[in-house]
């Protein structure tokens, strides 16, 4: 692995525990990277946006920055013996999850590293919150970490969709993958594809033209349908340098299949795309990883189309 590649932590200067710190260091000495602890602060108190901007709030924001690099470099040093070389930055940035986009198109790691606990889901669907923002807008692909430990031999799930139906570029699978194997060969683990497609849609729109609805033609769209996804997985991984792996193509939901599989495998990691919204899509379309996010037993990887 190339030592120039860099994993950005996201730490949280308001907590103790620092999952992704600690995770971080545990990939970069697998991945032969470094290791970056970032903190994005902000206080408007001190912004100087409603009274005239001092030199006294000049320092006194001077001061929160100095305190939370003094802070990080105490972090860096725990991270002494780990084999990995850990650097430190702090910014006054607002809101956090652009701060963080804007620093991430500063340094263009090879991923980013963040904790992530359970949202609500009714916070989720009003608030405006880091993690969901992220998942949409940052450039670089995101690990969101949550407080678990790692298995010796880890699993790692990567879903895919090589049919295409959720509106994914055709080569953002082949990113995923990518991801994975990285991961997987790093960690020496087990490499897991998943992919599910629900035939629900498909056959209520056939049964809705029938004059008479029979089973026969259902039973011959389920089969068609289960020949062309198990066609075009076989197509995708074919491209793949050759590697283990094991497969899991199901009929169903693919969010509750994920979440189950996951589940019954103990994942460690899943890898999965997401592709920024814009405008009302944005604000109403989730994609697959938010509406797994909070019910994945593991740690998530988003990945995003170059473009």
């Amino acid at each position: 692995m190339a030592e120039s590649r860099r994993i950005l932590v996201i730490v949280d200067p308001t907590s103790e525990a620092q999952p992704a710190l600690a995770r971080a260091v545990w990939l970069g000495a697998r991945l032969g990277a470094t290791v970056e602890l970032f903190v994005c602060d902000y206080d408007q108190h001190l912004a100087g946006e409603r009274f005239y901007d001092s030199g006294s709030l000049e320092g006194a924001r001077k001061a929160v920055i100095d305190a939370h690099l003094r802070r990080l470099k105490e972090l860096a040093q725990s991270c002494e013996g780990g084999g990995v070389a850990v650097s430190v930055d702090a910014r006054w940035d607002h809101p956090l999850d652009e701060g963080i986009v804007r620093k991430v198109q500063d340094v263009e790691p090879y991923l980013v590293v963040k904790d992530t606990h359970y949202h609500r889901a009714i916070r989720r669907a009003v608030f405006s919150n880091t993690d969901w923002n992220l998942i949409r807008s940052c450039p670089a692909p995101l690990l969101l970490v949550k407080p678990r430990d790692i298995a010796a031999t880890p699993r790692v799930m990567a879903a895919v969709d090589p049919v295409h139906e959720h509106d994914k570029p055709a080569d953002l699978d082949q990113e995923i993958l990518t991801r994975a194997e990285e991961l997987c060969f790093a960690a020496e683990g087990e490499l897991h594809v998943f992919h599910a497609y629900d035939p629900a849609p498909a056959i209520a729109a056939a049964t809705t033209t029938m004059v008479t609805p029979i089973s026969a033609p259902v039973s011959e769209l389920t089969e068609e349908l289960a020949h062309r996804h198990r066609k075009a997985f076989d197509e995708l991984m074919a491209e793949r340098p050759a590697r283990s792996f094991k497969s899991h193509i199901h009929q169903g939901s693919p969010e509750k299949l994920l979440i189950a599989l996951a589940e019954q495998l103990k994942a460690d990691f899943v890898v999965m795309g997401a592709v920024s919204r814009r405008g009302l899509k944005r604000a109403f379309i989730g994609s697959t990883a938010e509406r797994v996010l909070d019910h994945l037993p593991c740690d998530l990887l988003i990945v995003k189309p170059d473009a």
